[in-house]
């Protein structure tokens, strides 16, 4: 469009393509093309997205400065500048200065909209002041102009529950269940079945459960949330209910599912069981590295790191490249568990692993070294994979080495 000379190109349209730069290319190139277009452009719209841009990178003192701009220039009239920048301070816990933001727009004359007593609710419920969140519920309900939709409600009943207060979380989860619109339900689920549960009604949990599993065509995302909450309710059996449901009509096998229910098995010690339904899994598809490493987890944890190794293993196997394990420190804790065994066979099998797998570290070289040598084994051959893989001797090499002459 912009090449086109018969195309005149308006600040909305610079707007969208500075938010589309700053999504693929990054920042840099978003501050490039802003600095770039001509000053005709550079309207409340531009300015508005590149404060966008800052927030989505929690870049608080750039935010800050060309919200200052805005102001200086009297563009910063509506609330949708506020809105932003509100939304920033909250993700990074300075609530105070929505409180201020708040008050300079009551000053300015500058109307509060449905985002900005969000925004506000949200960060009472960050602080923990119920006094507060209660004074917008009431400001919401006394002005008809404020169309509170479902999501003001459900973080109202968040710090309700976080509160300790049970019964006025229940009032606001059932206001919440008022205001859900069917195109809206895919999302109103998942906060739905996660604030139920920690109320610790199941009932409650599965009502909501038959009532909106209906409305949505999804199934992967509904199923993981509800194995997950009744796992938390401490009804394995009602996960592996809602797990066999899933399996049996799921048409593209999500293991994220599975994983969910994995997690919930692991947590309770139930091991081979976890085992099992990966087993079954497996035979006719290739699992996600994670499921491995999730079963390499809940080993170690009940201390079966023979089986925690094995499982690691097979993690490793069917990761893409550069990956490593996210579930704690599963790796450390295998190494560890096979430098204390003395079993540097093992120990090299898996160091092969992450080097097909790029994630090799010159500390598992390390303890390779010192696995091998207590061992009474020779480490020429590490000593000369370690070059290879750009790994030079260090002071640390040196030390494990000391006296040693069975290179």
């Amino acid at each position: 469009m912009t090449d086109r000379r018969y195309l005149s190109l308006s600040p909305s349209d610079a707007a969208v393509r500075l938010d589309l730069i700053h999504s693929v290319h990054g920042l840099e190139h978003a501050e490039n093309y802003f600095n770039s277009i001509s000053i005709r452009l550079k309207t409340s719209n531009v300015y508005g997205a590149l404060l966008g841009c800052y927030v989505r990178e929690k870049s608080l003192e750039k935010a800050e400065a060309i919200m200052q701009e805005m102001r200086k220039m009297g563009i910063a009239t509506t609330s949708f500048a506020y809105n932003v920048l509100i939304n920033l301070y909250a993700q990074i816990g300075q609530h105070d200065k929505i409180d201020l933001l708040i008050e300079e727009m009551k000053t300015k004359g500058i109307p509060q909209d449905i985002y900005s007593i969000r925004n506000l609710c949200a960060a009472y419920v960050a602080k923990a002041d119920i006094s507060g969140m209660e004074k917008i519920l009431k400001r919401i309900e006394e002005d008809s102009e404020l169309k509170a939709d479902w999501t003001i409600y459900s973080i109202a009943a968040n710090g309700y529950l976080t509160a300790g207060l049970e019964t006025e979380a229940l009032s606001m989860l059932k206001k919440t269940e008022e205001k859900v619109r069917p195109n809206t339900n895919k999302f109103a689920f998942k906060f739905l079945l996660s604030l139920y549960e920690r109320t610790g009604h199941k009932n409650e949990v599965y009502r909501v459960w038959n009532t909106f599993k209906p409305l949505t065509k999804e199934t992967c995302v509904p199923y993981a949330l509800m194995i997950t909450s009744l796992a938390k309710l401490d009804d394995i059996e009602g996960a592996e209910r809602i797990f066999q449901e899933w399996e049996s009509k799921c048409t593209v096998y999500d293991f994220r599912v599975l994983n969910r229910l994995l997690v919930a098995y692991c947590r309770k010690g139930l091991l081979d069981k976890a085992e099992s339904v990966v087993n079954q899994a497996v035979v006719e598809r290739t699992p996600f590295r994670s499921t491995w490493s999730i079963l390499a987890t809940g080993y170690a944890e009940y201390g079966h790191m023979s089986k925690a190794v094995e499982m690691l293993k097979k993690a490793i196997l069917v990761g893409r490249q550069n990956w490593k394990p996210k579930q704690g420190d599963i790796l450390e804790a295998c190494l560890d568990y096979l430098e204390k065994q003395g079993d540097a066979e093992t120990m090299d099998e898996i160091v092969r692993l992450c080097k097909s797998s790029g994630t090799v570290m010159k500390e598992m070289y390390y303890r390779l070294l010192r696995t091998s040598i207590a061992g009474g084994k020779p480490v020429i051959s590490i000593l000369e994979q370690m070059k290879m893989d750009g790994f030079a001797a260090d002071e640390e090499v040196d030390k494990i080495l000391g006296s040693k002459t069975n290179l």
